[in-house]
């Protein structure tokens, strides 16, 4: 079963309406996050594909995760609750709700306007070289499955 594709302007205006329905006291179903930190922690995957602010593995973590996580973040099967997070997605400290939820909303936007072709075999900083359904996936799995986190 395929999922929803975030490229497709329909698909990113119901995952932003559904940003949009949260409130900063919005009550988590499961996990340790906060919203704020949640939307935060949901900004890292698009900060890892479009700007220059996480380094890039090292060799050897890189092939750790391509022989081991690299599957579960890009296949369609939803993420299981409480599974551990990555280092650099781990949001400890308080974050400001309002800005965030904007940040999140202009990478879906970007999403949108470059367009899976944009992203097809182009690397990812984690996993190496993704295919635009990889893309997809770990776009639209990973941020679905926080909105659920959050009852929306």
């Amino acid at each position: 079963m395929a999922l929803p594709n975030i490229f497709d302007k329909k698909v990113a205006d119901e995952l932003i309406r559904r940003v949009n329905s949260l409130k900063s006291n919005s009550p988590a179903q499961w996990g340790k996050m906060n919203v704020a930190q949640m939307l935060a922690h949901c900004n890292v995957t698009y900060e890892m594909a479009y700007e220059n602010k996480h380094p890039k593995p090292n060799f050897l973590m890189r092939q750790i995760l391509k022989a081991f996580v690299n599957q579960m973040v890009v296949n369609e099967t939803p993420y299981k609750k409480n599974v551990r997070t990555a280092p650099a997605f781990i949001i400890a400290d308080e974050r400001d709700f309002e800005v965030e939820k904007a940040r999140l909303i202009q990478y879906l936007h970007k999403t949108v306007e470059l367009g899976a072709d944009h992203f097809d075999g182009r690397e990812s900083l984690s996993f190496g070289k993704l295919s635009k359904d990889e893309w997809n996936n770990m776009f639209y799995k990973h941020l679905d499955h926080h909105l659920t986190q959050f009852g929306v």
